[in-house]
């Protein structure tokens, strides 16, 4: 029976990929300095029976696990390389959304398609197996089941925010957890000192007072969001004023420029 020296086990370890590699690996094939994400996934437009977006379903279900894959499908296939798709093993699913480090192999890759299966029945992408390898094609953000196009801002509709490749190349979405990421992208939807009061979290977004200060907190705390008080005149307020709270992204996650490409020497 052959066995592993112990030295040729660590050589293994030092070069296998980790989950951050394998995130950056797939933004950096997406040539992509920032991921752009229609607005209606946080919150629906105006004018409808609800404002709440399909975000509401993965913090009202605790799936952090879903909402992370979610993004970054969005950022593998949003260039449009080839065809909103993108294609890989189940092992590199699994990697991806570093399913890997807590769970066997063939568990690893059970719980990367069950997670992609889930998403497709939130109508957010379809996804197909061919043996181990895993195809996953984008739908519109909105939920609705729609072929996906990349927004250009132009309606309403097609408004969008921005997440630069460095929140994953550098590992920022390693420490954040459910109501932190939601929260993210709420306050990446509106704009820099923008309001984003807790009570009217559940007919806003859909999720607890509780959950959206939690989150707000969360991201104070790690640096990638910046707070500052607001002092409003209010005649009938006991004090004559009110205070709130507002937010804005730091440096950590405003949207990259793209670089200009070198000319080609002649």
């Amino acid at each position: 029976m052959k066995t592993t020296k112990p030295d040729e086990r660590d050589m293994r370890q030092e070069v296998t990929a980790t989950g951050r590699d394998t995130r950056t690996a797939v933004l950096t094939r997406s040539v992509r300095a920032n991921v752009p994400l229609r607005k209606t996934f946080v919150q629906a437009n105006p004018g409808g029976d609800s404002r709440h977006g399909p975000l509401k379903q993965f913090v009202t279900g605790r799936d952090l696990r879903g909402l992370k894959a979610y993004l970054l499908i969005v950022a593998a296939c949003s260039s449009g390389e080839n065809g909103w798709s993108t294609t890989h093993d189940s092992a590199v699913w699994a990697r991806l959304m570093d399913i890997h480090r807590t769970a066997d192999d063939q568990s690893a890759r059970t719980g990367a398609w069950r997670t992609l299966h889930r998403l497709g029945g939130r109508n957010l992408i379809t996804c197909r197996r061919s043996g181990t390898r895993i195809t996953v094609t984008l739908l519109r953000e909105d939920g609705s089941g729609r072929p996906y196009d990349r927004p250009d801002g132009r309606t309403e509709e097609d408004r969008y925010l921005q997440i630069p490749a460095t929140f994953w190349t550098t590992g920022r979405d390693e420490s954040l957890d459910l109501p932190a990421l939601a929260l993210l992208l709420v306050v990446a939807r509106e704009k820099n000192w923008s309001s984003f009061p807790a009570e009217r979290a559940p007919e806003w977004y859909g999720w607890s007072a509780d959950t959206h200060e939690r989150g707000l907190k969360k991201l104070v705390a790690l640096g990638l969001v910046e707070r500052r008080e607001d002092w409003v005149k209010a005649p009938l307020a006991p004090l004559g004023f009110t205070k709130s709270h507002q937010y804005k992204r730091t440096a950590a996650l405003q949207p990259r420029r793209a670089r200009k490409a070198t000319p080609a020497a002649r």
